[in-house]
């Protein structure tokens, strides 16, 4: 039994097939099926069967389930661990939704390590609905964004931000100066960031509630990248508030005012609890919602994450 094969069976469990599995883990669906294999010969189980509602599990599947979690936690956790000791270093994993890794981020990120010189940050962009098995399986220290509908009682959630979504367009364009009716959104050309690919949150939900159909949709690899199209008059984008402040007051973008784009999100930060509670994510935790942190965060100037699909960027401050 070796790692590589508990990681295609806890991405086949989590996921729900094996295709999934394989797109997850970046492999190929036969490597996936053979690594399963593997393990169904080693320990006499078939694990699974194919269902035509999905997969239906064996008690002997669940239970690997379970124990794959924890021997692959207990692995990463060992390594992180080793490797501090050796270099006398700390790690601190955040999980981050897209729209606060690429905005709020950097700033927090960066004032955080500067309090430590024997710290170093791990900062990666993920769907907040995967927030809690993150968590769970120890994947990240911290989870920072929306907070999912539902997570279990052995999740903090501490809430530090409000922030605004606004529609922007160029100075020239329509809209600049007439307000447009739900019809006329709809018809738009809409420059999104990869916030919007997600099937939740704000910018998923405000889509939805204006009707506005896919082929209308352009998203891009960041929030930024969307903005300049809009600023070459492309069509209307969306972004935070603070985010785009100075192209409003400078005269490049122009906000769209209608009652249909009003709309607010809170950011939270999302920690184990108990004996499973990370130091450094406690340490996070107090550290985000001071003062200092916060203008941090408004202050900050962004980055562009790496590849859209998967949508996840990495980046170390030390």
């Amino acid at each position: 039994m070796t790692p590589t094969q508990l990681r295609a069976f806890a991405a086949v469990v989590r996921l729900g097939s094996v295709k999934q599995a394989a797109a997850d883990l970046e492999v190929s669906e036969a490597a996936v099926s053979l690594h399963v294999g593997q393990l169904r010969k080693e320990l006499g189980d078939k694990l699974f069967i194919r269902t035509s509602s999905g997969l239906a599990f064996t008690p002997g599947g669940l239970r690997l389930a379970s124990r794959a979690a924890e021997m692959l936690s207990l692995q990463d956790r060992t390594i992180i661990e080793v490797r501090q000791a050796g270099g006398g270093r700390r790690m601190l994993r955040v999980a981050a939704s897209s729209l606060f890794a690429e905005h709020a981020a950097p700033g927090l990120i960066e004032l955080f390590a500067d309090r430590a010189n024997d710290l170093d940050v791990e900062l990666s962009s993920h769907d907040p609905g995967r927030f809690e098995s993150l968590l769970l399986t120890r994947s990240v220290d911290a989870a920072i964004g929306p907070v999912p509908a539902t997570v279990g009682p052995s999740i903090a959630s501490t809430h530090f931000l409000n922030y605004q979504v606004v529609a922007v367009v160029a100075p020239d364009h329509p809209m600049a100066v007439r307000p447009p009716s739900l019809g006329t959104l709809r018809d738009q050309t809409w420059l999104l960031g990869p916030s919007a690919a997600l099937h939740t949150g704000v910018t998923p939900n405000l889509l939805r509630s204006i009707g506005v159909p896919e082929h209308h949709q352009r998203i891009f690899q960041s929030h930024a990248a969307a903005v300049e199209e809009a600023k070459r008059g492309k069509g209307l984008a969306l972004d935070v508030s603070f985010a785009v402040s100075q192209d409003l007051t400078n005269g490049d973008l122009v906000r769209i005012q209608s009652p249909a784009l009003q709309v607010n999100g809170a950011w939270s930060i999302l920690t184990l609890t108990g004996p499973h509670a990370s130091p450094e994510g406690a340490e996070l935790t107090r550290f985000i919602t001071t003062p200092r942190a916060i203008q941090a965060m408004l202050r900050g100037s962004g980055v562009t994450p790496g590849r859209f699909k998967p949508s996840i960027h990495v980046t170390l401050w030390s």
